[in-house]
């Protein structure tokens, strides 16, 4: 009888066994192979190793010393870390006028020129090419104001000149205002009447006027004080006292009761010697448009000063006139005050010429308007200073 083979289903059960053995040993050996690899791996979050060398900074100086104009300064800007050599230079804004930056040393030195707060960046790099910017700002403070001395030389005074005697009186004729006398002439009324209580502030006021019917004329009136032909007892034959003035005031109160009648009335200073005509003339533009004008001897002609000039009808008005004759021999034209208010004038003029004569002269003249309508102005308490 034959044998028949098993069916694959009934195989021993060792076989089975050896094959479960050899997987699990798979298993367990991928296992082994994770953990040892996983084993040696960075945690994403876990922290960078430390520095050993930090990185090299440059430090500068964020302050100034404050400043005074016209007063030498000296400033320092200080640097620490990097390595010298270092290299400065002005990164935005400006010094202060008058001071330098110090390209390798970092100094700031000068005299300032002007007051006032200045910011500005300075830049500094070193040999390795480090660099730094920094804002800083200096403080310039005005220079102290001098007082000064007082002037030693004596002030010395003419007063109430209205009332003196020595006063002439001419007629200036246009266009080219050639002088006439007396008055009547060529058409021009002209007087000058002392002794006048009212209107007046000192009780002896003088009355000048103008009339006539030549249009544009005018009447001059003219005091001698010091030197040729003295009203004041001064006539300085020797011709030592007129030069050695330098220094004049005008002051005078005048009063109308229709000064928009006039074209201007006109105060003038006058001073002659060797050849040089000086002649600080000012005149009250009224009609010709409320200024005041001032004279230039060389030229010949008024030059307006910018100055309003709106004197008071029926009321008394004050009057201060500042000039000076330069060391230089230049006419200068200082102040104007009227009625409290001054205004500056600071103009200087060359001289114009004289014929030879030596002299210290007052002016007051009036000027007609286009219809040469009458009119009449009070003068008082005229005084002329000098020094």
């Amino acid at each position: 009888m034959s044998r028949r083979q098993p069916s694959s289903a009934e195989q021993p059960d060792s076989n089975r066994a050896v094959w479960q053995c050899v997987a699990l040993f798979a298993i367990l050996f991928s296992l082994l192979l994770f953990n040892a690899c996983s084993g040696v791996s960075v945690p994403a979050n876990a922290s960078a190793p430390p520095a050993n060398n930090p990185t090299p900074s440059l430090t500068l100086s964020s302050t100034l010393p404050s400043a005074t104009v016209g007063s030498a300064y000296s400033g320092a800007l200080n640097v620490s870390g990097g390595t010298s050599p270092y290299v400065f230079s002005i990164a935005s804004g400006q010094l202060p006028g008058g001071l330098t930056l110090g390209t390798a040393s970092g100094a700031i030195s000068g005299t300032p020129s002007a007051a006032g707060s200045f910011n500005f960046a300075i830049a500094v790099s070193d040999s390795n090419g480090l660099s730094k910017q920094q804002s800083l700002q200096i403080a310039v403070a005005s220079a102290p104001v001098t007082v000064p001395p007082p002037v030693t030389a004596p002030v010395n005074s003419f007063s109430s000149l209205q009332q003196s005697a020595g006063w002439e009186a001419y007629g200036l004729t246009p266009p080219s205002y050639a002088t006439c006398s007396p008055s009547p002439c060529d058409e021009i009324v002209y007087s000058m009447s002392q002794g006048f209580q009212s209107p007046s502030m000192s009780g002896n006021a003088t009355q000048f006027s103008l009339a006539g019917t030549t249009l544009y004329a005018d009447a001059l009136f003219n005091n001698h004080l010091i030197g040729d032909f003295s009203s004041q007892g001064l006539p300085d034959t020797n011709h030592t006292l007129v030069p050695t003035y330098h220094n004049f005031t005008y002051d005078v109160y005048f009063y109308s009761t229709s000064l928009q009648l006039s074209q201007a009335v006109e105060f003038d200073i006058n001073q002659f010697f060797d050849n040089l005509g000086f002649i600080w003339g000012h005149e009250c533009r009224i009609a010709g448009g409320n200024e005041w004008d001032i004279w230039d001897n060389l030229n010949q002609h008024w030059v307006p000063t910018g100055i309003a000039c709106y004197p008071n009808s029926n009321a008394w008005n004050h009057l201060t006139i500042q000039v000076q004759r330069t060391s230089d021999n230049q006419l200068l034209y200082q102040s104007i005050t009227l009625n409290g208010v001054t205004g500056t004038v600071n103009q200087t003029y060359d001289p114009g010429s004289t014929a030879g004569w030596y002299g210290i002269t007052v002016n007051y003249q009036m000027d007609g308007n286009y219809q040469q309508t009458p009119y009449s102005v009070y003068l008082d308490d005229l005084t002329f200073s000098y020094q």
